[in-house]
């Protein structure tokens, strides 16, 4: 059986457009999840550089800054690990069940 044949086979499993659309669907949600709170973070802060310049207590030095661009970072960090769970569970699943169909 000739790669060509597996490749053909593959493309024509509905179960790989069905991974496709949700992988895709799963990143771009993602992405925009982290990248709409970045760049608004870094728009604010070129635009109104005293916006998170405040101290986040009378007593303390940091500024209201710092744990917004933590809480962006991690976000990241969980948005990451919220797609190698899907990929290490949902998809790869799906693949091997459209691995499995076009060997057959």
């Amino acid at each position: 059986m000739s790669n060509n044949t597996i490749q053909t086979r593959i493309r024509a499993n509905p179960k790989f457009a069905e991974m496709v659309g949700k992988r895709t669907r799963l990143a771009i949600l993602l992405s925009f999840v982290v990248l709409v709170p970045y760049y608004t973070f870094m728009l604010l802060t070129s635009l109104k550089p005293g916006l998170f310049t405040a101290t986040i207590s009378d007593t303390s030095v940091i500024t209201i800054g710092w744990p917004i661009a933590a809480l962006i970072v991690v976000g990241g960090w969980l948005t990451t690990g919220i797609y190698v769970s899907r990929a290490n569970g949902e998809f790869d699943s799906l693949n091997e069940e459209i691995l499995k169909e076009a060997r057959k």
